[in-house]
């Protein structure tokens, strides 16, 4: 298996058809964190003209595997992840930074912070998630 690292973690969103109708990309990998990414274009809003919420919580269950994978290795599954939206998302790009809180040799809790990007670069926090991680491993 290769090593883990930003280049191959890319590979494999690239390989998850949804990611790719999102346009996802991960722009940090490693040492129990990632960042995902999405632009925010209209086939991503709902009704009132913000970022639909599904698309947050797919970024929250995305980032959030993808850090607990640089604890884990490569093959994990998500157990279960919650999302708090603390405001409408609105802006640019969305930005998913998630952080592994705890890993074990089975299972990691990672908790996700998501910021949306305005055009001047200046960010502000919709959502908080957290989430846990299983290893896909036969033992």
């Amino acid at each position: 298996m290769p090593p883990l690292d930003l280049s191959l973690a890319q590979k494999v969103l690239d390989s998850q058809p949804f990611s790719v109708l999102l346009q996802a990309r991960i722009t940090a990998f490693g040492d129990g964190q990632a960042v995902l990414e999405v632009d925010v274009r209209d086939e991503l809003l709902q009704q009132n003209g913000y970022l639909h919420g599904g698309v947050l919580a797919y970024a929250a269950d995305n980032s959030i595997t993808f850090a607990a994978g640089t604890a884990l290795g490569p093959a994990v599954l998500t157990s279960g992840f919650s999302v708090q939206y603390v405001r409408p998302a609105t802006g640019r790009r969305l930005v998913a930074r998630a952080a592994v809180v705890h890993a074990g040799r089975r299972q990691a809790v990672a908790r996700c912070d998501l910021f949306t990007v305005d055009a001047d670069g200046g960010e502000t926090l919709c959502a908080v998630a957290q989430g846990t991680v299983l290893s896909a491993q036969q033992s």
